[in-house]
């Protein structure tokens, strides 16, 4: 009795400081009450109108209560006396509008919590806030407590956003049936409804095609290499075997898809085509226009970059779009492709198609010359609108990079906007479905906080500019705005748990955007509910970077002096620094404004702080490193 007394005590008082929510992500409106309600071995599950799909999706919640750090098992009553407690979740009869397929309304009273929806979509949305309603030890399988408080509260909640993505690269390294099915789990917990994965590229083809076995005997295999990928990666030695790398069956894949499906995702395949095709190009070299047998990529320098998203391609990766045998290459894909998944969308790729070999090739200039198409531009447009003619004969529409509206969009075809919002705009305006994931807010592979230590990569995004994404343009009509997505490339992410790192928590800011109203929109709300959310991937032992803790370092030069000026965006820390090599940085300098830093064998040493307690790590960066960052 005591241990109960404590526990609603503790409850009354975390009440008491967080009078909102720390739902992620945030609702369209959230009401408290006075009730409380305990979740606990004694609660009846009541489903008022249920389906076999609705079943499982219950199932899925019973099971995690069971599951995790509670034990908790409620069972389903028919009709429960309303003097005991119940979960009640109903399909409603008389549809509210407002709802759609995926809101729902959620209300915690002192007997029961009521959710409604006017699909199954909604029920599995309200149980996904419910579970972040839970106490965190809920997410945990190591300390049962056999119960969870429920503070009193009035939901309404839908979406703002129809497409709500992530994706998910699985050929620059392959992560398996089990490791995908994890990556889906968080997805839902955060109202996801979009995986849109990327299974085929230069460094493997990952999807088993039945009438063309070489690309998985094949193109699913490279000679192991370890390190970053580029300059310091050996390309394949003659002979060396290919021993790393997998493919997902036909089976495995119709597998996952029904996991996602009673998650209320729908699963993209991207076939990537014309380029990043070199996995393809060597299990079929015919394809290309050298037909030069070739080797699966292991991560190898194969390119030079100019900048400006100029570059040229030292090893063949692209198709041949003048030759017939492509296409009946895409064919024999795209029907296999359309057969296992059942989302409307099929993903062609379309980025980066390098037309130097198309351009020095004698048979694709006579093809040029014959079909009257001008440049290499409209030939990957003739690409296109054959790929989308095949497509949508499956029963599908296609999607890709922007890159596909050169030389003109394929009819039917819609675009995903990656190169910043441009090529969403331009298709939008001409009435084109578009999916915003623009690199300068959605790519979630990017350095998220210093680089003194985060593993360098070409480009930076942090959780604030995450956030500032805004997938509808200024003059674009919102009705072309599908929604949006991040996307995780793995060229420097081996295995899970660094992708959960590399996801979380700047997909907290994307499924917000993506979900939320607009003028809801408030960092200092968003911040606050996501730290609780650090204790919660804590409690389920899940990677997730506290980034955002650090502190921002601005170095500039002001008359040959160094100067460093430190800021940082969450509420109530303060920031410490030292600049004469000694630690900890506690006991050095509070930071009051922009100093200078002296020329010496010295680094500047920097954390944040809050109530004396360290947040996030350290940073440590020489004086040589300054210099170089001094704008």
């Amino acid at each position: 009795m005591k241990k109960l007394l404590l526990i609603i005590s503790i409850f009354f008082f975390t009440n008491s400081i967080f009078a909102q929510h720390t739902i992620i992500p945030a609702p369209v409106s959230f009401e408290s009450t006075d009730a409380m309600f305990m979740l606990d071995q004694q609660t009846s599950l009541d489903i008022k109108n249920g389906n076999p799909e609705l079943l499982k999706i219950v199932e899925n919640f019973q099971q995690f209560l069971k599951n995790g750090g509670t034990n908790v098992e409620i069972k389903s009553v028919a009709n429960p006396d309303r003097s005991n407690k119940a979960l009640i979740l109903e399909i409603l009869k008389d549809k509210d509008a407002s709802l759609g397929n995926e809101g729902y309304t959620l209300e915690v009273k002192e007997n029961t919590v009521e959710i409604a929806a006017n699909a199954n979509g909604g029920i599995f949305n309200g149980l996904q806030t419910l579970r972040q309603m839970l106490p965190r030890d809920f997410e945990s399988k190591d300390y049962p407590s056999g119960m969870g408080m429920l503070m009193g509260c009035k939901i309404k909640d839908y979406p703002r956003f129809g497409w709500r993505g992530l994706m998910f690269d699985d050929s620059r390294h392959f992560f398996g049936v089990d490791a995908v099915k994890e990556y889906i789990d968080k997805m839902a917990q955060y109202k996801f409804n979009v995986f849109h994965w990327h299974l085929t590229d230069d460094e493997g083809w990952r999807i088993e095609i039945k009438s063309l076995p070489k690309l998985t005997e094949i193109g699913a295999w490279r000679v192991e290499r370890f390190g970053r990928f580029g300059d310091t990666r050996p390309q394949p030695k003659e002979g060396e075997k290919a021993t790393y790398g997998g493919f997902y069956t036909q089976e495995q894949i119709k597998d996952v898809i029904k996991y996602a499906a009673e998650r209320n995702i729908t699963i993209v395949p991207e076939i990537d085509i014309p380029g990043h095709s070199m996995a393809a190009l060597a299990a079929y070299p015919e394809l290309s226009t050298l037909k030069k047998p070739t080797m699966v990529n292991p991560g190898a320098k194969f390119a030079e970059w100019y900048g400006d998203g100029k570059f040229e391609m030292l090893i063949e990766n692209t198709l041949n779009p003048a030759d017939e045998k492509v296409y009946d290459f895409v064919n024999k894909v795209m029907t296999e492709v359309a057969m296992l998944f059942p989302g409307q969308y099929i993903h062609m790729g379309g980025d980066e198609s390098y037309h130097g070999y198309w351009e020095r090739d004698a048979s694709v200039q006579a093809f040029m010359k014959k079909n009257k198409i001008k440049d290499t531009h409209e030939l990957q447009s003739y690409f296109v609108k054959r790929v989308e003619k095949i497509v949508s004969s499956k029963g599908k529409k296609l999607i890709g990079w922007d890159e596909i509206l050169e030389g003109g969009l394929a009819p039917g075809a819609a675009v995903m906007s990656w190169r910043g919002m441009k090529g969403g705009i331009e298709a939008a305006k001409m009435g084109v479905p578009v999916v915003m994931t623009p690199t300068t807010y959605a790519y979630i592979d990017y350095t998220q906080g210093d680089k003194s230590v985060e593993n360098p990569i070409y480009a930076s995004l942090s959780l604030e500019k995450s956030f500032e994404f805004e997938p509808v343009p200024e003059g674009v009509e919102a009705k072309y705005i599908l929604g949006g997505q991040a996307n995780l490339w793995t060229e420097v992410i081996p295995n899970l748990q660094f992708a959960f790192y590399m996801t979380y928590p700047r997909a907290f800011a994307t499924s917000e955007v993506l979900w939320s109203p607009l003028e809801k929109k408030s960092w200092d709300s968003f911040i606050n509910r996501t730290e609780s959310h650090f204790y919660r991937f804590d409690a389920a032992k899940t990677n997730i970077s506290r980034a955002v803790f650090e502190p921002i370092v601005t170095v500039k030069k002001v008359d040959e002096k160094i100067m460093v000026e430190l800021s940082n965006h969450v509420p109530n820390t303060e920031l410490f620094y030292t600049i004469d090599n000694t630690y900890p940085v506690n006991f050095g300098n509070k930071y009051t404004g922009p100093f200078e830093v002296p020329n010496g064998n010295l680094s500047l040493r920097t954390q944040s702080f809050r109530n004396g307690q360290s947040l996030g790590r350290e940073l440590i960066i020489p004086y040589e490193e300054l210099v170089k960052r001094a704008k």
